[in-house]
């Protein structure tokens, strides 16, 4: 279930987070990548397109063709990701929905969500790709695994 993020979100930073893994420059096609992380390649493909756009994906289009990680990823923070696919807006909008929420007019969960979207921003600012490689490698291992026990 998604709270923070889009369904697109998501995906687009469980796709750059695995292209980060891989050997610079190596093409990765969306059918490779949603094998890979048993996610819809749809989605795979309008995310990474997407993603070029903000300079943090590369492709190559053409039979040999496929995404890569266009820059290094201890430059690539989470929020990058997250600025290029949803924007900023849950990070100034109210969780709940609520018209013209302040501090002076608060939500009933306006100063418990501000500590954690706080937090969550400060996090996601200071983590980058390169950070986050050996749990990607695990998270990517897993995913594996539990397809073997199910095929």
């Amino acid at each position: 279930m998604t709270v923070i993020f889009s369904k697109k979100c998501e995906l687009g930073l469980q796709a750059v987070l695995y292209l980060s893994t891989q050997p610079k420059d190596t093409l990765f096609s969306s059918q490779d990548i949603s094998e890979e992380l048993k996610i819809p390649k749809e989605f795979v493909s309008k995310v990474l397109q997407s993603l070029t756009k903000s300079g943090i994906v590369g492709s190559k289009k053409g039979n040999s063709g496929g995404f890569f990680l266009q820059k290094d990823p201890g430059s690539i923070r989470l929020i990058d990701i997250v600025i290029a696919i949803d924007g900023l807006g849950m990070f100034h909008n109210c969780v709940l929905g609520f018209r013209n929420c302040s501090v002076d007019n608060p939500c009933p969960v306006h100063h418990k969500w501000g500590k954690l979207r706080n937090e969550t921003y400060s996090m996601l600012s200071n983590e980058t790709l390169a950070d986050l490689r050996d749990a990607t490698i695990s998270k990517i291992k897993a995913i594996k695994f539990q397809d073997d026990i199910i095929n």
